[in-house]
């Protein structure tokens, strides 16, 4: 228990005096003061640990060190001292470890192998180097072997073996033909890991004498080739298909150990027809991404710089359409020794303590153990100030002979580290390493930063002093680095003029004087601005800058970030660029750079070329959107938002529309706030508090809008008081007794804090001196309950939040809940205009009455009976609302003779009030409506009888009908009026004495006391003679004429066909001669359209009319009748047409003129004549 005890406190007290040691002294990197001091060996160079030579070539082991006193270098061989002046065939380099061994001049490399180590070694210590294993690479040729053709069943697997000779470095593998052609490879035939060429199944085209290995030694750049291979594939019927089977590896599980940092590569290859397909997957884990890849057709699986996580089961599995097979390789990452901690050099002082730690991973985890100068420190010189402790060498109170260099090996069995790290105890008195009265030059504002490099040990104490005799510097304006710098992080002019540095340790004191000026900043007082300019003109940018007096500023022009042009366009000036005859090229940013010694400024305008007008084709589109947004100039209250413009697109932008996003309140909606001119590429944007703004930008031109720009940064400007109050804010009463208080809420962005509310306050107009207040959540309505009918109310409403009030809100004058109307409209007047219009008057209401908000009066009015008929109907209300306070109206669309009844109420915003008692008022007589019908019938020929309904509407008593009537004749012309006068109670009339087959038109109406009615027309005609209608039946229906005309119809048919069949065969039918040979007046041409017959198209298309067939009084033709009646043809004139497109009338000859009593009437030609004509 004691022992534990002890143990316990022995680790506790080191773990506190490692919290107690020092840091060491960091040496500057001045090669002056390098040279100066005292330093152990430090290793630089040195060939690698596995090092292959060329045979053919000297050897050069390379070992380079430095160090204070220059070192000397010695060499071991397989662990023995390497004596280099024994060997006539071995040099060292001059000053330098680096060995050369003469194998070019009679040496065998061969002879040199062996493992080699390089000591460099002064009066501080020794380092010593890896152990460099030096090996001659080997190209041997390949064993002679007999090879015997393969012969292999297609469809079947194949493999062909390689076994290349065992090399150093092991050869490259690759398989080509006699014409140094590689051989073609894919899924189905590939080669694998260990050179052999695999065929999953072999195809006819795979038969050849020349498969053969190559084997590739890159160090000695030598090929060795093996003898062919020859390979012939015979068919048999069918090839039989097989499920997969694994050619490599070998059974269904194998093992791999990989060391960690290396390339992991597994491989499946497998047999089957069809050709399987391989893919991999890790058994409890996924592949791990962006380091696993797939090669030679997935057969290969390759994970790049392994870990131990990559340690595991990895399945391979091979499928075809027949099934499938699998192999689990089990993989176990090892790790050859790798740093956590490697060694670092120590300077210290004398006295002073450090450490050493060497610290290193790996599987197994590796041993560590420490040699000092060389030599295992278990058998080293003891030194009272070091103690080793595992991993670490503790060293306390130091002295200059404790310097010496210490090397740190961990291994294990896949490798070692090793590392040097020297300890170099220095007594030095302060350096100052920055030059004498160094002039430091800073601009006004900026930082200024002034250099005390030093170096002394033990490490010494830096003050700065301001002047000469100036006091120490101390306080928030000024920085003190631990590398003695001195910081003044805001320079201004009153910071110039001479600073001290003072370095001192126990061993002495020095100083050093630097000089500080402060210049004035460079800055572009006329920037460059964006210019639109058109196709061949001319475009000029100014940058005017301002300057300290005493720096020489140079101004360059760049353009899209680049050199302007080599070409005399473009002209540079003192305070401008100017382009002269512009192109499209010279579209782009352009932009000013002014530098000094000292500081830099810069600003661009963008330059847009436009098409010079006339320009064909050019393609004018919106602009693209402006990019690059910035946000500057940062305030509660506002910010300057800067974009660049995008490409306009051949039309010039007109303005650029700001958008703004609440992500706090609104996110993800977009609103407007402001617009500035195409010219202009920034705005200085007003900011509302609590809003959490982004911007975007939308270019304008001609065309139209551009997408938006993409959003700026986030600036979540600070919480205020309400800066408004809501809008239309009303009072409005939704029952009588109460008073609806509602409003517009203000948005998310005007809240200006959290904790948005608003402050209702009322009061009863000219009747409450004191408000009454209330404060509600964010809503947008508040009910007062319990107020008198419709009374005045002010009401205002006031916005609050966390932070406070709104500024005072402006009174609104609003009004409690409305009632009904409680009186109705009296001493209502009627006065009847005419027979359908009518005046009503009223008094008004008393204003106290209405209860509300007088909307106007409604009239509802009804008709009571028609006084023609005194028959009752339905009751159909009208109603005709008159608004505002009116006191008279109009009533239109009365009917006639009829009686009315009306009432009058009054209308607030509740509804309706009581109606005024009903006013009975009547029409007087109108005009009647026109007959309700007219029809004309069973004409004959001298006669037609007329029949007729009343009025619908007779509008008052009906007196007596008017009848007037008129011939029509054949061009259409009105003969004389005749007009009959007939009694109110008769609705038929039978017309004598007319004349036969004659159009009539025919006007009827009625008539009342007050006058005429409206007429309704109709229009008949008499029959013919029917004595002359059954001469032309019986000549239409004599045998002899049925024959000529079919005789007729023969001929043209047979004209026809012998027309047809000598087109047919290529020759003219002399139609027109024939027809001049043969005069005959019965045969008409044929209508080239259709191919009918001029005169007639079908037999019983001209039937003849049958005796007593009438034409009905609306002049339609029924569908069993003829087509071609009587009425169709009475209004006929030359060159009507037939139904079938003939031509009707055009043999009919002159027309015969019938005598007619009273006025002359044409005959209507009918098909009847037209048939007789031929006669």
């Amino acid at each position: 228990m004691m022992k534990k005890m002890s143990m316990s406190t022995s680790k506790t007290s080191l773990v506190l005096f490692l919290c107690q040691i020092i840091s060491a002294l960091d040496v500057p990197l001045d090669s002056k003061l390098l040279e100066e001091l005292s330093q152990p060996p430090t290793i630089t160079q040195q060939s690698p640990k596995d090092y292959i030579v060329d045979p053919r070539e000297n050897i050069v082991i390379q070992c380079e060190a430095k160090g204070k006193p220059p070192p000397s270098f010695s060499w071991t061989r397989n662990g023995t001292h390497f004596d280099i002046d024994k060997d006539a065939q071995v040099t060292m380099k001059p000053n330098s470890g680096t060995l050369v061994i003469n194998i070019m001049n009679g040496g065998k490399a061969e002879a040199y192998e062996g493992v080699y180590q390089c000591t460099a070694r002064n009066e501080r210590g020794a380092a010593v180097s890896n152990n460099i294993v030096i090996r001659p690479s080997r190209s041997p040729l390949w064993t002679k072997e007999k090879l015997e053709p393969n012969h292999v069943r297609e469809g079947d697997s194949l493999v062909l073996h390689c076994r290349p000779p065992v090399g150093l470095p092991p050869p490259i593998i690759f398989w080509m033909d006699n014409a140094f052609q590689r051989l073609p490879q894919s899924e189905r035939v590939s080669q694998g890991l260990n050179g052999d060429l695999y065929f999953s199944n072999v195809q006819p085209e795979d038969t050849r004498e020349d498969y053969i290995c190559y084997a590739r030694f890159n160090h000695t750049q030598t090929i060795q080739q093996k003898q062919p291979i020859s390979v012939k594939v015979f068919s048999t019927k069918p090839v039989t298909e097989r499920q997969p089977v694994l050619l490599t590896p070998t059974g269904s599980t194998s093992t791999k150990v990989e060391l960690r940092g290396n390339v992991l590569l597994l491989e499946c290859i497998a047999a089957g027809l069809p050709t399987p397909v391989i893919r991999w997957i890790k058994e409890g884990g996924e592949l791990p991404a962006n380091r696993t890849f797939f090669e030679n057709f997935k057969k290969t699986l390759k994970i790049i710089d392994v870990s131990e996580a990559d340690s595991g089961n990895y399945k391979c599995i091979a499928r075809n359409a027949l099934g499938s097979v699998h192999h689990v390789i089990s993989v176990t990452v090892k790790a050859a020794p790798y740093w956590i901690t490697a060694p670092r050099n120590l300077v210290l002082s004398p006295g002073e303590d450090g450490t050493l730690i060497c610290r290193a991973n790996g599987s197994p985890k590796p041993s560590i153990s420490w040699l000092a100068n060389g030599v295992p420190i278990a058998i080293a010189p003891e030194d009272p100030s070091r103690k080793v402790d595992g991993d670490t060498i503790i060293f306390s109170h130091v002295q200059e002979r404790s310097s010496a260099v210490y090397q740190c090996n961990a291994s294990n069995e896949y490798g070692y580290l090793l590392a040097n790290a020297f300890v170099n105890v220095l007594a030095e008195p302060p350096r100052i390493l920055t030059p004498a009265n160094k002039l430091y030059q800073v601009i006004a504002d900026s930082p200024a930063l002034l250099d005390c490099a030093y170096f002394g040990s033990p490490k010494p104490e830096i003050e700065w002093f301001k002047g000469v005799k100036g006091s120490i510097l101390r306080g928030n304006e000024y920085v003190f680095h631990d590398n003695g710098t001195l910081e003044i992080p805001v320079a201004q002019k009153s910071n110039a003029g001479t600073y001290t540095c003072v370095a001192r340790n126990e061993l002495g004191k020095i100083q050093n004087e630097v000089q500080l000026e402060i210049k004035d900043p460079t800055m572009i007082i006329k920037q460059p601005e964006y210019k639109v300019i058109q196709r061949y003109g001319q475009v000029s940018f100014e940058c005017i800058i301002k300057h300290d007096s005493t720096l020489l500023p140079t101004v360059t022009w760049l353009k899209d970030n680049d050199e302007l042009p080599d070409d005399e366009r473009f002209l540079v000036g003192k305070d401008n660029l100017t382009i002269m005859n512009v192109t499209d090229k010279d579209d782009g940013t352009y932009t000013c750079i002014v530098n000094t010694t000292l500081d830099s400024v810069s600003a661009s305008a963008v330059l847009t070329v436009v098409a010079a007008p006339p320009t064909p084709a050019i393609i004018y589109a919106r602009p693209n959107p402006p990019f690059d947004l910035e946000l500057t100039g940062q305030l509660e209250r506002s910010i300057d938002l800067s974009w660049i413009p995008g490409d306009e697109n051949n039309s010039p932008i007109t303005s650029f529309v700001v958008e703004f996003e609440d992500a706090l309140h609104e996110p993800g909606v977009w609103r407007y706030q402001t617009e500035v001119p195409g010219t202009q590429t920034m705005a200085q944007l007003k900011l509302s508090p609590y809003v959490n703004y982004s911007f975007r930008v939308i270019a304008v031109n001609r065309i139209g809008r551009s997408q938006p720009s993409e959003p700026s940064e986030q600036y979540l400007t600070k919480s205020a008081s309400p800066d408004e109050n809501p809008a239309n804010v009303q009072g409005i009463g939704s029952e009588p007794d109460n008073l609806v208080i509602t409003w517009e809420p203000l948005k998310g962005f005007q809240s200006n804090g959290p904790g948005l509310q608003y402050k209702v306050s009322w009061r009863q107009k000219d009747v409450d001196d004191e408000w009454t207040s209330v404060i509600v959540a964010n809503v947008s309505k508040y009910i007062v309950s319990g107020t008198p009918t419709f009374v005045p109310y002010e009401v205002k409403v006031q916005a609050l939040n966390d932070l406070g009030y709104a500024p005072e809100p402006s009174e609104v004058i609003g009004h409690s809940g409305e009632d009904l109307p409680m009186v109705a409209p009296g001493n209502v007047q009627v006065h009847v205009i005419n027979s359908t219009l009518a005046k009503v008057h009223w008094d008004p209401v008393p204003l106290k009455s209405v209860r509300g908000h007088l909307q106007g009066y409604k009239v509802y009015y009804w008709k009571v009976q028609s006084l023609s008929r005194r028959s009752r109907r339905h009751i159909e209300k009208k109603i005709l609302t008159f608004r505002g306070n009116k006191t008279f109206g109009m009533l239109p669309g009365l009917e006639p003779y009829s009686s009315y009844k009306l009432n009058v109420r009054v209308v607030n915003g509740k509804g309706e009030g009581p109606a005024s008692p009903d006013k009975v008022f009547k029409t007087p007589e109108g005009v009647p409506s026109s007959p309700s019908f007219l029809k004309i019938t069973n004409p004959t020929l001298d006669s037609l009888t007329l029949e007729w309904g009343s009025p619908t509407h007779p509008n008052g008593v009906l007196t007596s009908y008017t009848l007037k009537f008129q011939p029509i004749n054949n061009t259409h012309e009105l003969g004389p009026l005749v007009e009959i006068r007939i009694p109110a109670n008769e609705s038929s009339l039978i017309l004598k004495n007319l004349n036969y087959s004659t159009r009539y038109k025919f006007y009827f109406n009625a008539q009342t006391s007050v006058g005429s009615g409206s007429q309704i027309t109709e229009e008949a005609v008499t029959i013919m003679d029917e004595a002359m209608a059954s001469r032309q039946v019986d000549i239409a229906t004599q045998g002899w004429f049925i024959g000529l005309m079919c005789a007729v119809a023969l001929l043209i048919l047979i004209l026809l066909i012998v027309c047809f069949i000598r087109r047919n065969k290529g020759g003219k039918y002399p139609v027109k001669e024939k027809e001049d040979a043969h005069a005959d007046p019965e045969i008409q041409p044929m209508k080239e359209d259709d191919g009918t017959f001029g005169e007639y198209s079908d037999a019983e298309d001209h039937k003849p009319l049958k005796k007593g067939s009438r034409t009905p009084s609306d002049r339609t033709v029924k569908k069993e009748d003829s087509d071609d009646s009587l009425v169709d043809y009475g209004e006929g004139v030359n060159g009507q047409f037939n139904e079938d497109g003939s031509f009707i009338g055009q043999y009919s000859g002159k027309k015969e003129k019938e005598p007619a009593e009273g006025n002359e009437s044409s005959e209507a030609p009918s098909p009847v004549n037209a048939m007789n004509s031929f006669v």
